[in-house]
């Protein structure tokens, strides 16, 4: 058989392969997808036959041969075979593979990743088509993506809120100095929010209409005039369909435990860090990036429980995509495994 032939062309991508969200970035074009991580297959055959938006529409919506999942957990792979197809289908949307071109792929992991996990992740890759895969923390990506300064001597600081986990980091010259990830993220978000409302309401709401409250209605601070939103679903005792008017406030409240996990890991971040880096972020404060920085009052909230400046980057969702881009242009410098 002929094999092919390296060299002749190069395509290089980026993957920012989320829980909830999978963004890829070409060398040459940007970000040039985001779709949902999720993948819909028959439960006979366990075939794909739908992945990304269109998969996304089918969650909680299938009939009983057809079974809508995520086979992303907590930032890592749950399910190789599945996540190797949308690897494949999302990689094959942007960039033609053939016998002359080598595809080099970066891949941003969590910084908690166990090597079991990492190798999981490049071998899904490899399968899916990849020549080369190499992968980066997270917190790294996602701090070079919104534009920190992350290879001067000063301390840098991102707090990454994704669908999966929250990463919590302390840069400088172009290291990791400190790092936490916890399994906190805009999954848990929705699921607090799903039994608070159950619990309060005996009402059972489905997963998009969670995620749609935390994103229509969402804060982790007080608002200056208080929102509320028509929610439907199913009673619980009866059976039988209904709707509730929620507040903003009692979303707030059901997102509490969560913040504050967040906000722990934070502070426990910065008890960790070097006096000396300590003091730049003084001045230089924290950069907030994810889904999760999307909350309404998030900033504010961490600032009050930290004392520092705490700012949204620039396109918080794209972040961690956009600094795979950086580093595919600077691939000397950023080398990663």
């Amino acid at each position: 058989m002929l094999k092919r032939l390296p060299g002749l062309f190069t395509h290089a991508i980026g993957i920012d392969l989320g829980t909830a969200n999978t963004l890829v970035f070409h060398k040459d074009r940007g970000v040039v997808l985001r779709e949902p991580s999720v993948v819909a297959i028959r439960t006979s055959t366990r075939k794909p036959i739908a992945v990304g938006n269109d998969a996304k529409m089918m969650l909680g919506r299938t009939p009983g041969d057809i079974l809508a999942l995520r086979p992303m957990k907590d930032g890592v792979i749950a399910d190789f075979e599945i996540s190797e197809h949308m690897l494949r289908y999302f990689i094959g949307k942007v960039a033609k593979k053939s016998l002359f071109t080598n595809l080099v792929v970066v891949i941003a992991v969590p910084y908690g990743i166990t090597a079991v996990e990492k190798r999981a992740v490049m071998d899904s890759a490899y399968r899916a088509g990849a020549d080369d895969v190499i992968t980066i923390p997270e917190p790294v990506a996602s701090a070079i993506g919104v534009g920190l300064p992350v290879e001067e001597p000063a301390a840098s600081m991102i707090v990454d809120i994704g669908g999966g986990t929250t990463e919590v980091a302390i840069l400088s010259l172009g290291g990791i100095v400190h790092a936490r990830s916890i399994r906190v993220g805009g999954d848990e978000f929705d699921s607090a929010i799903t039994n608070y409302i159950k619990r309060s309401y005996n009402l059972i709401i489905g997963e998009r209409t969670a995620e749609d409250i935390k994103i229509k209605i969402g804060s982790a601070y007080p608002l200056e005039q208080e929102l509320t939103m028509e929610v439907k679903g199913r009673d619980s005792v009866t059976g039988l369909p209904r709707q509730l008017t929620l507040t903003s406030q009692e979303v707030r409240e059901s997102l509490m435990d969560n913040l504050n996990a967040i906000i722990d890991t934070v502070k426990a971040s910065l008890e960790r860090c070097p006096p000396q880096l300590a003091a730049d972020l003084v001045d230089r404060g924290i950069a907030l990036a994810g889904g999760g920085s999307l909350i309404r009052g998030i900033d504010r909230l961490i600032s009050e429980a930290t004392g520092l400046p705490v700012f949204v980057g620039e396109e918080p969702l794209c972040a961690v995509a956009n600094g795979t881009g950086k580093i595919l242009a600077n691939s000397s410098r950023w080398g990663g495994d």
